[in-house]
C-alpha cells in the first residue's frame, strides 16, 4: 500500500490523452509508451502471461494460490483519459489534511471551491491529490490502474490472502468509446469482471444508459451576400432552428437519476453546410428507441418546411445498459457489496449516467460491474482524487478477491 500514491503520481505524468480522430488503436502514441512501461512492471511483480498487443491491450495474470477450484475473476481499466482537457504535462499537487475552503490550484486564480463542488464538504480530514489548474489530473482512470497493481502486489506480498486466478486487463481509448473494440474475451479467461472506474467511495455500478450518437447535418446553398436575395440557403440558421426545436429540459445539465437527455456536444458551422453533433441516452432500451424517432421527426418536420436546403440525419447505436447482462449474475455484485461492507465502505448502488467499458464487455460475455477509483470531477481541470478512497479501493480489491476464493472452497 505504500507504493500507492508515488505509483499513481508516476503514472499521471504520462501524456495518454485519446484522440478521436485518429482511427488507429491506440489513438495516440502515449498510450503505447505508458503500457510498455506497465507491462514492465506487471513482469517485475512476477505476474504471469504478461502480454502487450499491437493495439495497445494489456492483460496478465496473478495465479491462485488455493487448492481447489475458484472461478477466475478479472479487474480492468483504461489507460487514455479524456480528450475535453489537456493530459500533457500533468503537475499533481497534494493537499494534505484539508481542513475546508477553496483550494488554490497554482495557477492564476483557479480554485476547487466547496461553492461549485459541496462533495468537499464532506472531505475534512482527507488527504486530497488536484490539479494545478490548466490540465485534468488522469485519475480518470490511471487512479484504477494504480489501485489494481498495488491490490495484486499486496496479494503476492501476503501469501495468507486467499484468491484464485486473477486476470489484469488494461485497455487503450475508452474515452473515445472504443476500449472494447478489440478487447480479445476468449483471451482474457476471465468469468467476469469488475472495472474499477467509479467515482466516490462506495459506488458500485451495474446500470448505465443506452446509448446513440446522432449527427444532423445540415446542407445549404452559399451565394455572395452581395447577390445573396432568394438564393442563399444558410446552413447555419437551419441547424440553428433544428436545435431549438429540441426539449429544452432535457439536457445534461437539467437531467439527474434515471433520467435520459439529448447532449449537443459539436457544432461546426458554416453557410453551405452545417452539421451539429448529439448524444442520445436513456436508461430505457425503449426510451432510447423513441427519443431517436423524435429526433427524426423534426428532422423531417424541418425538411418539409424548407423550400430549399436540406437536413440528413445519421445516428450509430454506441452501447447497451449492462444491467440486462449482469442481472442474471447477481451473485457478483453481491460479493463486491459484501467486501465493501467488510471493508467499512458503505456501498451506493447507482447508474452511470454515462458509459463504461464493462457495459460493452458484458454484452460481449464477460459480465463486468464497475467499482469506484475515490476520484470526482472527471474530464476537467478540477479534477481530484483522495488518497483515502484510492487505498479503500485497494482494501476492496483485495477483499474481493479473498471472498470470491472462499466462497468457492
Amino acid at each position: 500500500m505504500d507504493n500507492l500514491v508515488p505509483r499513481f503520481l508516476r503514472y499521471v505524468t504520462f501524456d495518454t490523452q485519446s484522440n478521436p480522430t485518429n482511427p488507429f488503436c491506440p489513438s495516440s502514441k502515449g498510450q503505447f509508451t505508458f503500457a510498455n512501461v506497465l507491462r514492465n512492471e506487471l513482469i517485475e511483480l512476477g505476474l504471469s502471461d504478461v502480454t502487450l498487443d499491437d493495439n495497445g491491450y494489456l492483460m496478465a495474470r496473478l495465479p491462485s494460490n488455493v487448492d481447489y477450484d475458484v472461478p477466475t475473476i478479472g479487474f480492468i481499466a483504461h489507460m487514455d483519459t479524456a480528450p475535453d482537457a489537456s493530459g500533457a504535462n500533468v503537475k499533481p499537487q497534494l493537499v494534505e489534511n484539508y481542513q475546508g475552503g477553496d483550494i488554490a490550484l497554482g495557477q492564476g486564480d483557479e480554485v476547487l471551491s466547496p461553492i461549485q463542488y459541496p462533495e468537499l464538504h464532506q472531505l475534512h480530514g482527507c488527504n486530497l491529490i488536484t490539479t494545478d489548474g490548466t490540465t485534468l489530473l488522469g485519475a480518470d482512470n490511471k487512479a484504477g490502474i494504480a489501485e489494481i497493481i498495488t491490490a495484486v502486489a499486496t496479494l503476492l506480498a501476503n501469501p495468507s490472502i486467499p484468491h484464485g486466478d486473477i486476470c489484469i486487463g488494461f485497455t487503450p481509448d475508452e474515452e473515445i468509446g472504443r476500449g472494447a473494440d478489440l478487447f480479445d474475451v476468449e483471451k482474457f479467461t476471465a468469468k467476469w469482471a469488475y472495472t474499477i472506474d467509479g467515482g466516490p467511495v462506495g459506488e458500485l455500478e451495474y446500470e448505465n444508459f443506452n446509448a446513440t450518437s446522432a449527427d444532423v447535418i445540415v446542407h445549404g446553398i452559399n451565394v455572395h451576400p452581395g447577390t445573396a436575395k432568394d438564393k442563399m440557403v444558410n446552413a447555419m440558421n437551419i441547424a440553428a432552428r433544428f436545435q431549438m426545436m429540441m426539449p429544452s429540459q432535457e439536457t445534461p445539465e437539467c437531467t439527474e437519476g434515471y433520467q435520459g437527455f439529448y447532449h449537443l456536444k459539436s457544432a461546426e458551422m458554416s453557410v453551405a453546410r452545417s452539421e451539429l453533433g448529439y448524444i442520445i441516452r436513456d436508461f430505457d432500451r425503449d426510451g432510447l428507441v423513441e427519443r431517436k424517432a423524435f429526433m427524426q421527426s423534426k428532422v423531417d418536420q424541418l425538411n418539409s418546411e424548407l423550400t430549399h436546403g436540406r437536413v440528413e440525419l445519421k445516428m450509430t447505436d454506441m452501447y447497451f445498459n449492462m444491467k440486462e447482462m449482469v442481472e442474471p449474475h447477481s451473485h457478483i455484485i453481491e460479493l463486491a457489496k459484501q467486501a465493501m461492507i467488510e471493508c467499512n465502505v458503505e456501498p451506493m448502488i447507482k447508474p452511470i449516467r454515462g458509459g463504461t467499458d464493462g457495459a460493452r464487455l458484458s454484452f460481449m460475455g464477460l459480465p463486468c460491474p464497475n467499482i469506484f477509483t475515490g476520484g470526482y470531477n472527471f474530464h476537467g481541470i478540477h479534477e481530484f482524487i483522495t488518497v483515502e478512497g484510492m487505498s479503500h479501493a485497494v482494501n476492496v480489491i483485495v477483499k474481493l478477491s479473498e471472498k470470491t476464493a472462499l466462497e468457492y472452497r
